[in-house]
């Protein structure tokens, strides 16, 4: 039985397809992102977030004046029951697309993201120069009661012309990874997000604590 209502799976591919990204509202119940919100507030208070690198796992570097995120990936095996029925969700997404627009996705991987005030991250593009196994990006926010003065939107930057999209609780981006750049603007309020990447082959993480 879908989690996912079929009307958003359908809505998320329909999008993908004809624009290369897609935002969905209510993705995630009031209810199932304070539970996620939970668990953030777990690994906070026993230090398991770091502050995020850019490049690829071979080349990373800490450059906060390209990106100020801390991160935490998520272990899919130790994930408690909030996350893994997130990531359930997300598996549902995986497979649809790849009966419907035969993408050839094998996994994903994602990490809890938060951007204290302050914190942005400038324009770049998810797949890398070195590896181009990144096919679509996807970001789910957790941001209760964002108001426009909190910044922290995510910008794609678009053929038909630049959008904002405002960080709001349970909504879902998804892009494609190879060609759609974007940067998350300056925030000036505590900014929380399960971001991931669905990818063409299997991979082994490496998590960083």
């Amino acid at each position: 039985m879908l989690s996912v209502n079929e009307h958003l799976l359908e809505q998320i591919a329909d999008q993908l397809a004809t624009s290369d990204y897609a935002v969905i509202d209510d993705f995630l119940s009031a209810k199932e992102v304070e539970a996620i919100l939970a668990v953030f507030d777990i690994h906070r208070e026993h230090g398991r977030f770091k502050q995020a690198a850019i490049g690829d796992s071979d080349n990373q570097e800490i450059n906060k004046s390209v990106r100020k995120d801390l991160i935490k990936w998520i272990d899919e095996d130790n994930a408690r029951p909030a996350v893994q029925e997130f990531l359930e969700k997300i598996d549902e997404v995986k497979n649809y697309l790849n009966r419907t627009c035969f993408l050839g996705i094998k996994e994903y991987e994602a990490h809890f993201t938060i951007y204290p005030p302050g914190a942005f991250y400038k324009r770049h593009l998810d797949q890398f120069t070195t590896s181009d196994h990144r096919k679509i990006s996807f970001i789910c926010y957790l941001n209760q009661d964002w108001q426009p003065e909190h910044g922290g939107e995510l910008r794609l930057y678009l053929p038909d012309g630049d959008i904002d999209v405002a960080p709001i609780a349970g909504r879902l981006a998804c892009f494609r990874s190879d060609v759609v750049e974007h940067e998350v603007l300056l925030s000036h309020a505590h900014r929380y997000s399960l971001t991931g990447w669905m990818l063409d082959q299997y991979i082994e993480l490496s998590f960083l604590g």
